[in-house]
């Protein structure tokens, strides 16, 4: 039993261990190409969170891994796939307030919520939530942006590519089917440049952007990638988190 995983621990060591920060990952439930699972942000970050933590801990850190959100925000399109499971912005806010509220009369102090899924915004959440709890420290973390992703994998895309391919053929192995089984990955394009460009932002509407659900190519992920960059990413934030467990609140700025 891990300490710091709060689905793996008990009573006995909770009641006489006092603790500085939870982490709350929060995933999604949703197609990922051909060849990963429905469960795959929720999965991943989960592991995440846990290798950052038990880093954390090493290190003197007295940190709780909290149970993983699986319910994301999705965009038009995606919402009307089988078991593709949509949340509201405002389902998200109401949920992320029980749990503060929680912490927040058991006298934990700090939360920091691990983004996996990048239909996800927590900055207006936590803008609107932290204020309704006087000396609540929240903050978040998206661990897919914590490290350049060009210094580990050759291809982009954003879902179900390369990168994400690799994290999971590292951590899940059996829950990845033949690369030949994948999609190709391939997004179409705004036929609008202002899109494209960055100059305007709308959702992009799954069914028109991807034929397999997928975001990039995955054809050359490899666990030894995925390995090394879970790597570089978790002892990024366990380095946060050990920092986050010393420091004052009432004295955070120079």
């Amino acid at each position: 039993m891990r300490p710091y995983i709060l689905e793996e621990t008990n009573w006995k060591q909770v009641k006489n261990q006092p603790y500085d920060v939870a982490i709350l990952p929060w995933g999604a439930t949703e197609p990922h190409n051909y060849h990963l699972t429905f469960g795959t942000d929720s999965l991943e970050t989960s592991r995440i969170a846990a290798d950052a933590a038990g880093k954390a801990w090493k290190k003197g850190a007295k940190v709780m891994v909290l149970p993983t959100i699986p319910l994301g925000v999705q965009n038009p399109g995606q919402i009307e796939m089988p078991f593709c499971l949509h949340t509201l912005p405002s389902t998200q806010i109401a949920i992320l307030k029980d749990i503060v509220r929680a912490l927040y009369n058991q006298g934990i102090r700090k939360l920091v919520v691990m983004n996996g899924h990048g239909g996800n915004e927590f900055k207006p959440h936590i803008r609107e939530v932290m204020p309704q709890f006087p000396g609540m420290f929240i903050a978040v973390t998206e661990w897919f942006k914590q490290v350049p992703l060009s210094d580990y994998f050759e291809e982009e895309g954003d879902h179900a590519n390369e990168m994400e391919t690799s994290v999971i053929m590292h951590y899940f192995p059996e829950l990845v089917l033949p690369l030949e089984e994948a999609g190709s990955g391939k997004a179409n394009k705004f036929k609008l440049k202002g899109l494209n460009d960055k100059v305007g932002w709308t959702p992009r509407r799954w069914d028109k952007v991807t034929d397999d659900t997928g975001i990039g190519d995955p054809q050359k992920a490899t666990p030894e990638k995925g390995q090394k960059f879970l790597e570089a990413v978790t002892s990024k934030i366990g380095d946060f988190l050990v920092e986050l467990a010393e420091c004052d609140l009432d004295d955070l700025y120079e």
